[in-house]
């Protein structure tokens, strides 16, 4: 065995994920060894083509090539990054005794059905729903309470969302959902044949970021979500912390992630959630055990005065850190996509980065890039952060500088062949 100095972290990630790179940076900045764990042998990350391939639908496999893998270095934690990788990471600190969620837990928490019906068995308030068959939806069609949410069991952000309010939108919208799915072969045959219908809570959405710690949640962030989530698509925009709610609902949501949490089994680690407010009572939309997703995780760094990425890996090796209440707001727009096109430009840049409190605006695409909104699309075009004194004046910055940006789309071309 290697003698180290460094402690060294299993980082279990897909190979095209965009959480790669802060935890890897992250992991630098604290002088924490990586060992990426993924699918992508031919990756152009140096990391990712580096480290443990594996094949993340073959668990068993996956488990024996990881434990050769360490015998001569031994690691202090796992992570996974996404909600295709938690399951294999709690089974690997299952077996190597590692900090970890149960994978039971771990389950429930990437498996939007099987979380609904645990939620209801804990008395926890989530919507009425109901499991159907892509195939059978013609048929289930007049026997759904409307306006319902259609939704993939186990895709995220938004991806695959969509709001009916008939039995027309209904069929339409599985045929839609159907697919988005058919190309998703990376998901396990089940995950692709079925989708979750679920009553339409109405009433602003709120999100909490969290770590566990032995079951107890501790709150990184509250984030206002102040655009109103309406459908037929249920575009992420605005995430503004602090939250302006009072404070007797904020700790109603935050009691509420508490008891999902429990419900679920979730110990350990990091904790998204998107909560629901209807007449003052919180409803669970989501509660998933990984980071906020996007660039969104900067917004911790602006709230705690330290990287969510830090936050995470050092309480993987047991070395949590103490949050900072920093002074002021923070917010981010996930810069929506207007319609489906190849994108040209984008003009009005430098008149958005001069609106007052803007800090930041990155674009995740470039010219050339085939734009694809929601509910087909799984990226944004970009983000744009704001700190400032107040949420008000962050929501009021980022809403002018978005008014400057005009996206310059062209149209796809299908070539059709002779």
């Amino acid at each position: 065995m290697r003698i180290v100095s460094h402690p060294r972290i299993l980082l279990i990630a897909p190979h095209n994920s965009y959480r790669i790179a802060p935890y890897i940076e992250a992991a630098q900045q604290l002088k924490l060894d990586v060992l990426v764990v993924s699918q992508g042998q031919y990756s152009l990350v140096s990391e990712v083509a580096a480290g443990v391939h594996v094949d993340f639908q073959d668990m068993e496999l996956a488990l024996q090539q990881i434990k050769e893998a360490i015998q001569e270095y031994p690691v202090s934690g796992v992570v996974g990054t996404d909600d295709l990788t938690v399951l294999l990471a709690s089974q690997i600190g299952e077996s190597l005794g590692l900090a970890h969620n149960p994978p039971e837990a771990a389950l429930l928490s990437r498996r939007k059905d099987l979380a609904r019906a645990q939620l209801k068995t804990a008395d926890v308030p989530v919507p009425e729903h109901v499991r159907i068959q892509l195939a059978q939806h013609i048929q289930q069609a007049e026997n759904i309470q409307y306006p319902c949410v259609v939704k993939p069991v186990s895709l995220s952000g938004s991806r695959g969302v969509i709001r009916a309010n008939n039995s027309q939108q209904f069929s339409k919208a599985c045929e839609r959902i159907s697919i988005i799915l058919s190309k998703e072969q990376q998901l396990p045959e089940e995950e692709r044949d079925y989708v979750l219908v679920e009553e339409f809570i109405s009433g602003l959405e709120f999100a909490v970021e969290g770590l566990l710690k032995n079951g107890q949640l501790q709150v990184l962030a509250l984030f206002d979500k102040p655009d109103p989530l309406e459908g037929p698509y249920f575009e992420e925009t605005y995430y503004i912390t602090p939250s302006r709610l009072e404070l007797r609902l904020q700790d109603r949501i935050i009691q509420c992630v508490s008891d999902a949490c429990r419900a679920y089994g979730l110990v350990e680690g990091p904790v998204h959630a998107e909560v629901r407010l209807k007449d003052e009572s919180p409803w669970i939309m989501e509660v998933a055990a990984r980071t906020i997703g996007g660039q969104c995780a900067k917004l911790i760094e602006f709230g705690t005065g330290r990287s969510l990425e830090e936050m995470v890996l050092l309480h993987a090796v047991g070395n949590p850190l103490p949050v900072r209440n920093e002074q002021g707001a923070a917010g981010v727009l996930m810069i929506p996509i207007p319609r489906a096109g190849i994108l040209r430009r984008v003009e009005g840049l430098m008149q958005a980065l001069d609106v007052p409190f803007i800090e930041d605006i990155e674009f995740g695409v470039r010219e050339g890039y085939e734009l694809v909104p929601l509910p087909e699309g799984s990226s944004y075009l970009g983000f744009i952060f704001a700190s400032a004194p107040t949420p008000g004046k962050v929501e009021k910055a980022l809403r002018k500088a978005h008014s400057c940006l005009k996206i310059v789309t062209a149209p796809v071309l299908n070539v059709q062949k002779q």
